[in-house]
């Protein structure tokens, strides 16, 4: 196994907590020098946090783990391609090398939607897609799957709940 695939790995492992969690699974790590400095996967439920990404916990970490903002000679590896936020918080901390895994046509913002890295910002990292793409993409797809999967079983039981309630102890379609 090469060095990109084991990184990934390693961030594999952490979606697919997130995924046990109810989370959205997407994990990063960030490497310095061969050795694992920042970890993270998604919180956004746990935390109820619009920035509880993956890469930002990975960010976090790993800024407390060196004892400074700048992470120029790291490398990041995470399941989906960046958001805008993640993309502006690798900028920022200047993180030289991104490697991700799945392309994400929604919300990417290093080439699925937008290309942030290519903007004239000083320090853009260098980039490689695709790392164990498939696996990641199928970590995703699983959890989706299953959402839905959920979401349509309990409307079902909730449509039979209501149903069997007694027509004065139901609640009027729209309100709450």
């Amino acid at each position: 196994m090469d060095r990109e695939e084991y990184y990934m790995r390693q961030a594999l492992a952490l979606a697919e907590e997130a995924a046990a969690a109810g989370e959205v699974p997407v994990g990063c790590v960030i490497v310095l020098r061969g050795k694992i400095i920042g970890r993270g996967r998604n919180r956004r439920e746990e935390k109820q946090s619009t920035a509880a990404h993956a890469e930002m916990e990975a960010i976090a970490e790993a800024n407390a783990a060196v004892g400074s903002w700048r992470l120029s000679e790291a490398e990041l590896y995470v399941t989906l391609e960046p958001c805008p936020m993640c993309a502006g918080a690798i900028l920022n901390a200047r993180i030289g090398r991104v490697y991700y895994g799945a392309r994400d046509a929604a919300m990417g913002a290093v080439g699925g939607v937008l290309n942030l890295f290519v903007e004239p910002f000083p320090n853009r990292p260098a980039v490689v897609g695709g790392v164990l793409a498939e696996e990641c993409a199928a970590v995703l797809r699983r959890f989706f799957e299953g959402l839905r999967a959920y979401t349509s079983e309990e409307a079902d039981g909730v449509r039979k709940q209501e149903a069997a309630r007694p027509a004065e102890d139901r609640q009027p379609p729209g309100e709450c």
